[in-house]
């Protein structure tokens, strides 16, 4: 098996649905021997900001000279981009070869996409002996692949609705998803709203005798009315002020005091962390095509300004939206926007639709992709006759293109697989690809 091959094995499990369920990795663990119960853990949940607050864990550990694994999901152009440790990403050589052993032990057994990619993630980071491993989990918690772990510290960032036809209809349900990383004891660090999704997930902490660390009530981030004043964090122990942060968007604050706080707790079984080291981490801490703003130097649409971002949910636009009306200043806004046909399509739409100019709807290579003519049946009626459609993301991004002006902004949203797509066209892959 060659890097082509084994990338191409991969993607055939695609064609497998989504299967929630702790069984059958379990099972294939084992047969693995368990290469989960041989690293040290963070296990992060929530419906937004999962991704930001491993990052910034990566970030700091990573300047404090340990060497921390990150898994995360999805990403956005190879699949390598999901397995890290440090600033590296896995090689071609550990994927192919860990490809090979996993479907060797396999045999004829099926397993889901995100089930293999899980289990590739323990066995690299146990072979490579990390001193601590930070999982993402990919969807809700309870039944999510990651959950066969016992972590030393379970952080679920926030509930907000998202992929209810798996986690449930309504917030209580969703949020009894995301509470079941909860592990007995574990300490919990959470930016949950006071509202059902704080009842059921303290609930299920003072069942387990799980320590539930709040946002808002144990550790505060405040960010400064200066600009480039910094941010302030207050926390179980730690105060700081004038703090950096790299990321754009003002919840990024509460996402990098999740972080301070995990850290924290952290530092009581073994991983301190000084001043130097949190200071550096913040300042290097990147999450590409999450408010990923950058001017395009090439081609024909040299000098345009671009804003890739992955919001995909209600929450996730809300947040979208108003970081463009208080962070950016343009002369007008070009929409360029996909949805999964399984998204609150007319909500997300309608949160941002009226602050476009002018709106693109277009679609990625997907099966779930939503087609743009019913996404423009979604927009306000006055904004459906001026919407242009095309299921090309290379076509959508140059009508984009010669739309704008170097004042304009061209804000891409609405879907990762998007973003992943018209990242690569404008930036070339993260990690190169076959």
């Amino acid at each position: 098996m060659n890097y082509r091959h084994a990338w191409s094995y991969l993607d055939r499990l695609q064609f497998f649905k989504i299967k929630l369920g702790l069984d059958s990795m379990n099972r294939f663990l084992a047969a693995l021997d368990e290469p989960h119960r041989q690293v040290a853990c963070v296990h992060i949940g929530g419906t937004n900001g999962k991704g930001s607050v491993a990052a910034t864990l990566l970030s700091v550990l990573t300047a404090a000279g340990y060497r921390a694994g990150l898994y995360t999901s999805p990403h956005l152009s190879s699949v390598r981009e999901r397995f890290r440790i440090g600033n590296h990403y896995i090689s071609r050589e550990d994927f192919t070869r860990l490809t090979e052993r996993i479907r060797s032990v396999l045999g004829d057994n099926q397993i889901t996409y995100f089930e293999f990619t899980t289990t590739m993630a323990m066995l690299w980071f146990a072979e490579q002996q990390v001193d601590l491993a930070l999982l993402e989990v990919g969807m809700g918690g309870r039944l999510d692949a990651t959950n066969v772990v016992t972590p030393l510290v379970s952080v679920i960032t926030n509930v907000s609705m998202d992929h209810e036809q798996y986690l449930g209809t309504t917030l209580e349900q969703v949020a009894g998803e995301k509470a079941g990383i909860i592990k007995p004891a574990i300490p919990v660090v959470s930016g949950i709203d006071d509202d059902v999704s704080r009842r059921v997930i303290g609930e299920r902490c003072r069942r387990l005798q799980s320590p539930l660390h709040l946002l808002g009530r144990d550790f505060h981030g405040r960010g400064s009315s200066q600009r480039n004043s910094g941010w302030e964090y207050h926390g179980l122990r730690w105060h700081y002020s004038a703090l950096p942060l790299a990321m754009r968007g003002g919840y990024q604050v509460d996402n990098a005091s999740l972080a301070l706080a995990t850290l924290e707790l952290l530092a009581d079984r073994g991983f301190s962390v000084d001043e130097t080291a949190v200071r550096s981490g913040l300042e290097k801490t990147r999450w590409p095509g999450r408010l990923e703003a950058f001017r395009t130097i090439n081609g024909s649409g040299a000098g345009r300004r671009f804003l890739l971002d992955g919001a995909h949910n209600p929450a996730g636009v809300h947040a979208l939206t108003r970081a463009l009306e208080h962070e950016f200043t343009f002369s007008r806004l070009i929409l360029v926007w996909a949805a999964m046909a399984d998204k609150d399509i007319r909500t997300t739409l309608a949160e941002v639709a009226p602050l476009a100019h002018r709106i693109i709807l277009t679609r990625p290579e997907s099966e779930r992709s939503a087609s743009p003519a019913s996404l423009r049946q979604c927009l306000p009626k006055r904004q459906q006759e001026s919407a242009k459609c095309t299921d090309s993301v290379e076509d959508a991004l140059e009508l984009a293109v010669n739309e704008a002006t170097e004042r304009d902004l061209i804000c891409v949203a609405g879907s990762l697989y998007l973003v992943g797509k018209a990242r690569k066209i404008l930036l070339g892959d993260l990690v190169e690809n076959p």
